[in-house]
């Protein structure tokens, strides 16, 4: 007698409020989380549940990446455990064909706005945020637009939720004509990794006016720098890259310098420090941010692209910078396009919508960063606070949970168990970190250590004169320490997702030889420090990096 075996039902429950939970004990887990992060949002991620939202912004994204609704509906129901809510299937079909209705043209010389339907364009004529954009209705479907006020025009038709698709092309560029080189000036063969090459492919699109614009998302230490090199290598013009500090700075000239035949004399810092304005100039966005002087090196040349390194973090200022540079092209890159200030959509529109995002586990799979594994540590809070902690308001109660002072135990007995290797301490609060830089007689770094005191510390870490250092917020982006592989965290900004990503990333280089890392995050147990832990693990989780808590 033969029995038949019944599949196993899916391991997703779509819910009618655009819920979808997911089994992480199921076979299908891996899957259906990869299928998932193209097309929805993680929002917790408790141990054996994880729910994800679908959103606009999240399918406009997929829209933009060529995923129809139908493949996304496609999608949920491989996975369903039941079939998934009509108005589930229905909101994905209204939301994910929104993308694009609206687009942005140059016609017989004119910069116009074009709608797919006559009902979209009366409803656009009659959008009162929309309608003040609108010079000339030149028939049913098309008005005439400002050019100078593209940005503008594509941030108002988002909020009437009809975002654009950007298909004016780009203004004239100045020419520059480098290559990348096969030895790079270290004296070590260099090539472009196939993910590199593919965003970089993605980005540029053949040249089409469809692409040119938007984010590539790849984890630190998977060779983002390297995805702005090749881009540029491809549109051989001038440009001007942006980015969070003085080191990062430093970082973009030094690999450009070498990795590409472009010489010293074309590569600028402008910079607290230098103002050199060259075909290809490296800045900040706080420089930018700071008075009208600097941000006359926007019209300085004529850049043919402008990156934007971390573009997660991209200030208030330079958003609004930004609305006046559509004719050029633009480069976003980050680990993550999480924003905590809630500007997703700013990005969406006035840099461009998501062209790669490669999911960190497929690069651990194949050596490109490497395996990393994640604790959170519970640490009891010290008997002597209980006090002060119970009569204080939520904010002081997490600083007190932050600043835990048995996390110092916690603290060397990881230090003791990792011994030999090369270990990042980072935390929030400064009093905090000088307490552990006394204790354990390590160098400390703060946004007070001047630029060149703090790469001399680097330097000297990465030539293992020291095995550990201790860093504040600094740490978060634009460190390069490739032999970094255990990170301990023992305090964080609240419940902030892009900072948990950045921190992990700090370590995720690949290694030589057993390309490990180990990320240890010290949470104070019984306190709200627990709950903003959940939260900060988030992004993380759905990369699929699951926490084991010990303690």
């Amino acid at each position: 007698m033969s029995f038949e075996t019944k599949p196993q039902p899916g391991c997703v429950i779509v819910q009618s409020d655009l819920t979808i939970l997911l089994e992480t004990d199921h076979p299908q887990y891996e899957d259906a989380r990869e299928s998932l992060a193209m097309f929805a949002e993680m929002v917790k991620s408790p141990e054996y549940i994880h729910t994800y939202k679908l959103t606009q912004l999240s399918l406009w994204n997929a829209a933009s990446a060529g995923m129809l609704p139908e493949q996304i509906i496609a999608e949920l129901k491989r996975f369903a455990k039941h079939e998934p809510p009509q108005i589930v299937v229905s909101r994905i079909r209204d939301w994910g064909k929104r993308y694009g209705r609206v687009k942005l043209k140059i016609e017989n010389g004119r910069f116009v706005l074009c709608c797919d339907d006559a009902y979209v364009a009366a409803e656009l004529e009659n959008t009162k945020g929309v309608a003040k954009f609108l010079i000339k209705k030149l028939d049913s479907l098309t008005f005439e637009v400002n050019p100078a006020l593209r940005g503008h025009i594509k941030q108002a038709l988002i909020l009437a939720e009809y975002p654009a698709e950007d298909l004016a092309g780009y203004g004239e560029a100045a020419r520059l004509a480098f290559e990348l080189k096969n030895i790079a000036g270290s004296g070590l063969p260099f090539s472009l990794r196939p993910y590199q090459a593919e965003a970089a492919e993605l980005f540029h699109a053949g040249g089409a006016s469809h692409g040119g614009h938007g984010v590539v998302v790849l984890p630190c230490g998977a060779g983002k720098t390297i995805v702005g090199m090749a881009v540029m290598a491809k549109l051989q013009t001038e440009t001007l890259i942006l980015t969070t500090a003085i080191t990062a700075v430093r970082q973009w000239i030094a690999e450009l310098t070498d990795k590409t035949t472009l010489t010293a004399g074309q590569i600028g810092e402008y910079s607290g420090e230098k103002k050199e304005i060259q075909p290809v100039t490296v800045s900040t966005y706080q420089i930018l941010g700071v008075s009208e002087k600097h941000r006359e090196l926007i019209n300085s040349r004529e850049w043919g692209l402008i990156v934007y390194d971390e573009v997660h973090t991209l200030p208030a200022p330079v958003f609004r910078m930004t609305a006046e540079l559509q004719s050029k092209r633009r480069l976003g890159l980050t680990a993550t396009l999480i924003r905590e200030d809630g500007l997703q959509s700013d990005v969406f529109t006035l840099i461009g919508p998501k062209r790669c995002d490669v999911p960190w586990k497929v690069l651990e799979k194949n050596g490109f960063i490497a395996k990393a594994e994640c604790f959170e540590m519970r640490v009891p809070l010290l008997e002597s606070i209980r006090m002060d902690y119970a009569v204080a308001d939520k904010r002081m109660k997490f600083r007190i949970a932050a600043e835990n002072p048995n996390k110092f135990e916690t603290l060397r007995r990881l230090l003791e168990e990792h011994k030999g290797r090369h270990i990042l301490v980072i935390g929030l609060y400064i009093s905090q970190l000088t307490a552990a830089a006394e204790l354990l007689n390590a160098p400390l770094i703060t946004g007070k250590t001047k630029n060149d005191k703090r790469d001399e510390l680097y330097r000297r870490f990465r030539g293992g004169e020291f095995p550990v250092i201790i860093v504040s917020k600094v740490a978060n982006y634009a460190i390069d320490l490739p032999d970094a592989n255990v990170a301990i965290e023992i305090s964080g900004t609240f419940g902030s997702r892009q900072e948990e990503a950045q921190r992990l990333g700090r370590i995720l280089r690949p290694k030589p030889g057993e390309n490990r890392a180990w990320f240890y995050t010290l949470v104070t147990s019984d306190t709200v420090e627990e709950g903003f832990a959940a939260h900060r693990q988030l992004f993380l989780a759905e990369q699929g990096y699951p926490y084991s808590v010990v303690g």
